[in-house]
């Protein structure tokens, strides 16, 4: 999806336009001047903000009104329609927002207003203020509580620690439009270098956490020293996946993380002609249409018998496979890699590949070894309660590593989805200024094929009910996964607001008591 903005659409605001042609809940996309509006009713008032999220640039009017919100259609961000904030990840940047005149039944957008989102202090509940934070992990989470925990309004000290050689990155379109070479390396960065600086945000990248004394309060770090906290928020994130054959372990067999993986790819890319991609993850085959948009042979070697039926079951997985058939990609299902030696790699059913790349996407496990050092409780994750809070006082995990009580599903999970990772770091960051908020998103990840959108909303790692509307082929279709007559969680593919309004509904049942 291109981050370039579009150009302005709509009726020219300044004109006015009569009340009655919006209801409640309805939005109108128009500009005043060259700059996008979106003009939104929510009961008798008007509400006039930018048009376009501040993510990815998706047209707003294209999302749904909740309260006295706007949602995203494309990755479920949300602001609010009073003050512009962008209230939920995937968004960081606020909205403008512009005045709105009602001269008897006419509505008038004229005028753009000082940014409303307020200038909050921390609040602070059963105990002092902390004056120190560290985070540890330079992803989604931990650049997301970065930048809340200064939005809250915390002035102490922060410092953020990365064993990664970038500061934090937009990771999803690593293997997407940046692999493919339809983005450029400078749309990456969650922040620029003032991002930092302008907000005292310590960052050090290539600085590894060597250990955590919970009971000394203190992080020791590679190259001796250590960094003292009041809080500590663990968001180390998740490795690739390595497959153990002869071979697997070459120079030659790369997997994708980091940017600096994604470099590497695209280097070894430039001079390849055929790449076998192992693993048929939502990583492997995005990787795998990417490679495609290079116009490099592709092969797939996988285990499974369809694509992505263990999330998505049999109709989307069906769909993915010709989706990427028809885009030259070759499948070799149920199937293993018995050995890579050169140039070739050997298959468990007999045959034989040749290739000039090869990549793994056979998922990513998630970093815990720091949390288990710590003596933190562990199991398939870090525990932590409904509040991301482990079982040490005053130390949070969130992203990848956590395993937190549903409040949706009703069971502990773990999730390996960015947009989470975000809105957990931005939840921690709020708890560990003492607001005791409770982790109650519904998850949320969306994947990329060619210029197909699969968005997911909930979590299902099991169903006995598939239910299947509209039609998958052509692109217009939704997919119920229900247990025991229970919705858990919702697929879509060209349906962005049925999406929106599933995961609104979620919401809604997981406040029920």
């Amino acid at each position: 999806m291109s981050s370039e903005p579009p150009t302005t659409t709509g009726p020219d605001l300044t004109l006015g336009l009569h009340a009655a042609e919006l209801s409640d809940g309805q939005m109108l996309a128009g500009h005043v001047g060259e700059e996008a509006v979106l003009l939104a009713r929510r009961g008798d008032e008007f509400f006039a903000v930018g048009a376009l999220c501040t993510h990815y640039h998706a047209p707003l009017a294209d999302g749904i009104v909740a309260g006295e919100t706007v949602r995203c259609p494309w990755h479920h961000a949300r602001f609010s329609l009073r003050t512009g904030e962008a209230l939920h990840a995937p968004a960081i940047s606020p909205l403008d927002c512009w005045r709105v005149e009602r001269i008897q039944d006419r509505v008038f957008v004229r005028t753009r207003m000082p940014s409303l989102a307020p200038s909050r202090v921390a609040r602070k509940i059963g105990g002092p203020a902390p004056e120190r934070v560290v985070i540890i992990g330079g992803g989604a989470a931990g650049f997301a509580a970065a930048e809340m925990l200064r939005r809250e309004g915390f002035g102490g000290s922060i410092v953020m620690l990365s064993d990664e050689a970038s500061p934090p990155v937009d990771r999803p379109n690593l293997s997407k439009d940046y692999l493919a070479g339809s983005a450029p390396e400078a749309w990456l960065p969650l922040a620029s270098a003032d991002f930092y600086s302008d907000r005292q945000i310590d960052m050090r990248t290539d600085v590894k956490a060597l250990g955590i004394d919970v009971n000394a309060r203190a992080v020791t770090i590679a190259g001796g020293g250590t960094l003292a906290f009041d809080r500590l928020l663990l968001a180390t994130g998740a490795e690739p996946n390595r497959l153990s054959f002869p071979g697997s372990h070459s120079a030659q067999v790369l997997t994708l993380r980091s940017l600096g993986d994604c470099r590497t790819i695209i280097a070894r890319a430039a001079v390849a002609k055929r790449a076998v991609v192992i693993g048929s993850s939502f990583i492997g085959l995005e990787v795998a249409a990417s490679l495609r948009a290079r116009a490099i042979e592709v092969d797939v070697v996988a285990p499974e018998a369809r694509p992505l039926e263990r999330i998505l079951g049999a109709p989307i997985g069906d769909f993915v496979r010709r989706l990427h058939e028809q885009h030259g990609v070759r499948f070799h299902l149920q199937q293993t890699v018995k050995a890579i030696d050169g140039d070739r790699v050997s298959l468990s059913g007999g045959e034989t590949l040749g290739a000039d790349l090869f990549v793994l996407g056979v998922g990513v496990r998630p970093r815990t070894d720091l949390a288990e050092s710590a003596g933190l409780k562990v199991d398939r994750g870090v525990l932590v309660d409904s509040c991301l809070q482990t079982s040490a006082p005053g130390v949070y995990a969130a992203g990848d590593i956590a395993r937190w009580p549903d409040s949706f599903s009703g069971e502990p999970i773990r999730i390996e989805h960015w947009v989470v990772a975000q809105r957990q770091g931005q939840t921690a960051a709020r708890n560990m200024l003492g607001q005791r908020e409770k982790f109650a998103a519904v998850p949320f990840f969306w994947s990329q094929h060619y210029d197909v959108a699969i968005n997911y909303v909930g979590h299902a790692e099991s169903w006995d009910q598939l239910q299947v509307e509209g039609d998958i082929e052509a692109r217009d279709g939704l997919v119920r996964y229900k247990r025991q007559g229970r919705l858990l969680a919702v697929a879509s593919i060209g349906r962005d607001t049925d999406s929106l309004r599933a995961e609104l509904a979620m919401e809604r049942l997981a406040l029920t008591p």
